[in-house]
């Protein structure tokens, strides 16, 4: 494979789409809340993509099955007037800075093949969230902007650069004349995050008037602190532990001299 890649599986016309990208990247904020999206709108996939930017490794299944690592398209028609929905998950971002572009770029003619106007990437902004992390957003245009507002959305504070493809492909849909915006949930950062993930998906439920059941997500958001919560205790125990060791130690030294 010398090129990025987008395999069509299934044709679909799509009414008015909007594009949704949620990768790897700060706290999983993007993945969790894309692949929460696949999973409640029982979205069907649509396309896959395979790049050589991607790390050289593959994954192997229960079965012992092997599959090389990609990003996946779904498509979820919505019954009502509102958009239809493309949603963008994957297993990695490109490693390289070359490799970003080509993969953003191939993102984008897919996005237009399928008439998109309007693109979404999700990602995380690393802070010290709150009881309920506030998602903050950036566009290529002002009237985004301002819906967003309405809503309640805050914009991202200035000088910050987002970065890998929920950056990019907001960038350089701009050159395409394809509107798109970037929302980042407060998160940590070093650990998957689905409470972050949880504030992201309801702005974006609201901004394109849809319904998503959050219960399973707030089921996860308790397994989370649970484990949080054992990691905070043994990160005690090894303070006190050391601090034990560093008394000892020195009342070793005091009783030598």
């Amino acid at each position: 494979m010398k090129e990025t890649t987008i395999t069509v599986i299934e044709k679909v016309k799509l009414k008015n789409p909007v594009l949704i990208e949620g990768l790897p990247g700060q706290g999983m904020v993007g993945k969790i809340a894309v692949d929460y999206l696949i999973k409640h709108l029982e979205a069907q996939k649509m396309a896959e993509l395979y790049s050589p930017h991607y790390a050289y490794y593959v994954l192997v299944n229960k079965s012992g099955a092997v599959r090389l690592l990609r990003s996946e398209f779904y498509y979820w028609k919505n019954q009502e007037d509102g958009n239809d929905i493309i949603l963008l998950t994957g297993d990695t971002q490109p490693q390289t800075i070359e490799g970003q572009y080509e993969v953003a770029d191939a993102i984008l003619r897919f996005a237009e093949q399928n008439s998109t106007k309007l693109i979404l990437t999700i990602g995380g902004y690393r802070t010290e969230s709150k009881e309920e992390p506030q998602v903050y957003i950036s566009a290529t245009n002002l009237e985004l902007l301002k819906r967003a507002s309405e809503i309640g959305i805050k914009t991202s504070p200035p000088g910050s650069p987002i970065v890998g493809t929920a950056g990019l492909l907001v960038g350089l849909a701009k050159l395409r004349n394809i509107d798109a915006a970037c929302l980042l949930a407060e998160t940590p950062g070093y650990l998957p995050d689905p409470k972050a993930a949880k504030s992201v998906v309801k702005v974006v439920s609201k901004m394109l008037e849809f319904n998503v059941d959050l219960t399973e997500l707030d089921n996860e958001i308790a397994k989370s602190e649970q484990i949080e919560e054992r990691m905070r205790k043994i990160e005690e125990q090894r303070r006190g532990s050391e601090k034990i060791r560093r008394k000892v130690e020195e009342e070793k030294v005091s009783y030598i001299s």
